[in-house]
């Protein structure tokens, strides 16, 4: 932030990286940054900008004959104590420094460009890390389509540098397994639905995932308890418990595929298989001259995207998209999350070289 306490645009990637991650937006707290945001993009000459909620638009009318749209969400997991943002060496620590703020503010730098190749689409949108239905950029989907309209996408999620093609599916499914209540005294006259539950454990501990090459890039598939909840008392047997389980699929599964194929696991067991949440893949879509462009512009063979981004909304849209940022997806959510300085400077260089190349 300068002075004043608007971004300044033309800082240096790393600065704009630390003066976003000072504002803190946890999910569903992104209004003062949407503000400032907001109020640096009306500052550029040449762009529309528009609000929704708490997600900012802008966009370019240059006449080009392709569009390019450039999309980052402003919203982070709880702060872990790890705000105000501080460097040390080459890296800069803070909550929201890999996932996702040095991505928004290669985004920020790229809305000032003077001449570039190709139309220009920047969305800062809110509500990412929490439940789909509050989404900024689903939001912008169902009221105003014609923002998402691009012949590429490219999402600045972390990954390293690296361009991540598509991304797999999850589901959540809930697995219950019922039995009959009794006092833990005299448990022979009760059925513990807790114990019964161990043969839906044992099905997931034995399971093989699937892996499937797509267009080159590799999915692995994965099927894993990531919760179980039962009980009444300590003096109670429980009639009731319920395994939580997430099945991160590949993208050439639907998501009826997916949900047959998470009942078929627990086939022949006496228990409810509830599917509860679910959210499709997006195949690579290397094969638009866009992309093909793009992936031969950053020089990187692409790799599967391991975890869902919102490149699915635009595979949804029939609009090809790649997840390409500096942050390290290994660090997301982590209370030492940090990013590369040089590696924001390169994700920059390369976007920059791609969107004014001759």
């Amino acid at each position: 932030m300068t002075a004043a306490g608007r971004l300044d645009l033309t800082r240096s990637g790393a600065e704009l990286t630390a003066a976003l991650v000072d504002v803190a937006s946890v999910s569903g707290t992104e209004g003062p940054l949407a503000d400032a945001v907001e109020a640096a993009l009306r500052a550029v000459p040449g762009l529309e900008v528009a609000r929704d909620g708490d997600t900012v638009l802008a966009r370019t009318a240059l006449g080009r004959p392709r569009r390019v749209l450039l999309a980052g969400h402003l919203d982070t997991v709880p702060i872990a104590a790890n705000v105000p943002s501080r460097v040390d060496g080459d890296r800069l620590y803070g909550c929201g420094s890999s996932d996702m703020k040095s991505g928004v503010a290669v985004l920020l730098r790229l809305a000032t460009l003077a001449e570039p190749t190709d139309d220009l689409t920047l969305i800062c949108y809110d509500n990412e890390e929490v439940e789909a239905v509050k989404n900024g950029l689903g939001r912008v989907a169902r009221s105003s389509p014609d923002w998402l309209a691009a012949d590429l996408a490219i999402l600045l999620e972390p990954t390293s540098g690296k361009v991540e093609a598509g991304c797999q599916g999850t589901l959540r499914a809930e697995v219950t397994t019922r039995g009959r209540r009794a006092h833990s005294a005299r448990s022979w006259l009760g059925v513990n639905a807790v114990h019964a539950a161990a043969p839906v454990l044992a099905r997931l501990a034995g399971y093989e995932p699937r892996s499937v090459d797509i267009d080159g890039c590799v999915y692995r598939e994965g099927l894993n308890a990531v919760g179980i909840a039962g009980g009444v008392a300590g003096n109670v047997l429980p009639d009731e418990c319920r395994v939580t389980v997430n099945f991160r699929f590949a993208p050439d599964r639907s998501e009826v595929d997916a949900a047959e194929h998470v009942r078929s696991v627990f086939a022949g067991l006496d228990v409810e298989v509830s599917i509860v949440d679910t959210a499709p893949g997006a195949l690579p879509g290397l094969a638009a001259p866009a992309a093909r462009d793009f992936v031969a512009a950053v020089g990187t063979e692409p790799v599967a995207k391991y975890g869902w981004t919102d490149v699915s909304r635009f595979a949804a849209l029939g609009i090809p998209a790649v997840n390409f940022g500096p942050g390290d997806p290994n660090l997301a959510h982590t209370r030492e999350e940090h990013v590369l300085l040089p590696r924001i400077a390169e994700c920059d260089d390369a976007l920059r070289a791609y969107l004014t190349r001759g």
